[in-house]
């Protein structure tokens, strides 16, 4: 039996097993990447892996025979072997990898709440710490085989009879003087999104953007900052 090492560094990996016709095949990849592809990103194969080889037990550096590698897989092509193993197989995620991707998503999730959520009794957005407490009384769990995106919902059903919370979305008129005209896309930046712009006679720009209720007052304050108060906004009725 081969066996094959990852040099003398410390090399953090995980591994994706696809256990075939009675034999154990298995790759050390990079678990950010390797979730990636899985997920239908667009990341080559070749980027997924932290070694290019097919093993049998990765961990102890063994490699797989080359026979059954090309009798089974119909290829010596390690790249396409790899690749078969990402799409049909497990990714093993190591305790500390999951637990970092958990509290990363948890994050994320309470930042998408903070963002898009308003009280609906003053629609006033939440603060993350009272988002953060909220998860806590509801006693929240992250799915870590879920996006953030794709728990938002059930997790605002958990936390609705402890913290009032609607998603809201504010229209925001904005008229840029000329000088700042040319920077709305900058000024829109992680806060807004674009639905209109009418441009003036006089160089200046009239423009309609999308805020998410919970991010209205920091918009607003950006806004202000970059055109030295000289921007005029008004909030459009629904």
């Amino acid at each position: 039996m081969q066996r094959s090492t990852f040099g003398k560094e410390k090399v953090s990996f995980s591994i994706a097993r696809l256990k075939k016709e009675g034999h154990n095949f298995e790759i050390a990849v990079n678990p950010d990447l390797a979730l990636d592809f899985r997920n239908r990103k667009p990341v080559n194969v070749e980027d997924v892996l932290v070694d290019q080889k097919i093993f049998s037990d990765a961990k102890k550096g063994m490699v797989a025979s080359e026979h059954e590698v090309k009798k089974i897989f119909k290829t010596e092509n390690p790249i396409e072997v790899a690749e078969i193993i990402l799409k049909n197989g497990e990714v093993h995620l190591t305790a500390e990898y999951k637990t970092r991707m958990l509290e990363e998503k948890r994050k994320r999730i309470m930042w998408i709440i903070h963002a898009n959520g308003v009280d609906p009794r003053t629609h006033a957005p939440h603060p993350l710490t009272r988002i953060e407490n909220a998860f806590e009384e509801a006693k929240v769990r992250i799915d870590e085989h879920k996006s953030a995106e794709d728990q938002v919902q059930d997790i605002l059903k958990a936390l609705r009879p402890i913290l009032p919370i609607k998603f809201e979305v504010k229209k925001v008129e904005i008229m840029l003087p000329a000088k700042y005209a040319g920077k709305l896309h900058l000024l829109a930046k992680g806060f807004a999104r674009i639905i209109r712009q009418d441009w003036q006679g006089d160089g200046s720009l009239k423009a309609v953007v999308e805020v998410p209720g919970g991010l209205e007052q920091d918009f607003y304050e950006k806004i202000n900052n970059l055109t030295h108060g000289s921007v005029e906004t008004k909030v459009l009725a629904k």
